[in-house]
């Protein structure tokens, strides 16, 4: 199977369901001829035009709007936002509209549309272009969320999410952007509440999300030189979560650590964590669980104090070997 990178695979999944359905479009600041902020759709304009690849104002508010009416309308918008940071500012219509419209109309009316936006630190983008809001976003009740870590996750899920009728927030990490997978070049989706085991283990469960899969991973092969063999699950998806994958996952390992980049004071880590203990999993636990998350600081402009405010894999080892003595 080939490789490709995490963003061509998003472009790709884009591309390929717009060639098949002519309701599905783009719109967002600088996604044409320029491509996006990060460049999933470089290219796209040239085959689909400034009809479906719509560069809109510097307005997020406005841009959320106008995909909360074409999805009522019975269009498939894909919604890009250039950082996860700015969806404050189009709260009212994603909070307020897109995701209450469904059950206020009794199902009558759908909400089909898509919010992609890059999340995360790492870049150098500071305070206001780093932080990671899935927690909010999963506390509004008519909102599907999704964190894929890899390429091949990010092409299947992201066409299961334009074809759901209802509004989808979909964070793209900054930093996967450029990792590569073995992604198919057939159109396939993956299921919407599905987890998946990354690396099987008997030790210890690590549930990771985003970028911190790839750092559970890294961390799972300095920690088998010592013996200890962690499972890594990736939830994928947060709304709907797929707790009983965890919970199987908890109940054989008999521990458990949660780490997110988020920052650690109510993320949704404290979400799974709290399912867990209200899970029969409870009886198997043979010590306390570990939490990991973002120091409670907003994101430094400096790498090195960058890197600091964010979990990094020597943390993921380290909360390992606590939860096992």
């Amino acid at each position: 199977m080939r490789e490709i990178t995490y963003l061509e695979a998003l472009r790709e999944s884009m591309s390929q369901i717009m060639r098949e359905n002519e309701d599905v479009f783009m719109l967002g600041e600088d996604i044409g001829v320029y491509g996006g902020a990060f460049g999933v759709s470089r290219g796209m304009i040239e085959e689909f035009g400034p009809e479906r690849i719509r560069n809109t104002p510097i307005s997020e508010s406005a841009i959320a709007g106008a995909a909360v009416g074409a999805a009522l309308t019975g269009m498939r918008p894909i919604l890009e936002l250039q950082f996860s940071d700015f969806i404050t500012i189009a709260m009212d219509q994603i909070v307020n509209q897109a995701a209450k419209i469904r059950y206020m109309y009794g199902g009558k009316g759908k909400v089909p549309m898509v919010v992609r936006t890059p999340a995360g630190s790492g870049t150098g983008a500071a305070a206001q272009h780093s932080q990671s809001l899935e927690a909010w976003m999963t506390h509004i009740p008519g909102l599907k969320v999704i964190q894929p870590s890899t390429a091949y996750d990010a092409k299947g899920l992201l066409r299961a999410a334009i074809e759901d009728d209802n509004p989808v927030i979909f964070y793209e990490h900054k930093l996967l952007y450029r990792t590569k997978g073995h992604v198919p070049e057939e159109p396939y989706t993956l299921p919407i509440g599905k987890a998946d085991v990354k690396r099987a283990g008997t030790d210890v469960t690590v549930v990771a999300t985003s970028i911190m899969v790839h750092k559970a991973l890294e961390a799972a092969e300095l920690l088998e030189k010592e013996g200890i063999q962690i499972e890594v699950i990736d939830p994928r998806t947060l709304v709907p979560l797929d707790i009983e994958t965890i919970v199987e996952s908890v109940k054989k390992t008999s521990r458990l650590v949660v780490v997110h980049e988020a920052v650690k004071r109510s993320g949704f880590g404290a979400e799974i964590v709290s399912q867990v203990m209200e899970s029969d999993a409870f009886d198997y636990l043979d010590a306390p669980i570990q939490r990991l998350g973002g120091l409670d600081v907003p994101i430094p402009y400096n790498p090195i104090m960058e890197k600091k405010a964010v979990p990094q894999i020597d943390d993921i080892v380290s909360a390992v070997k606590r939860t096992l003595k």
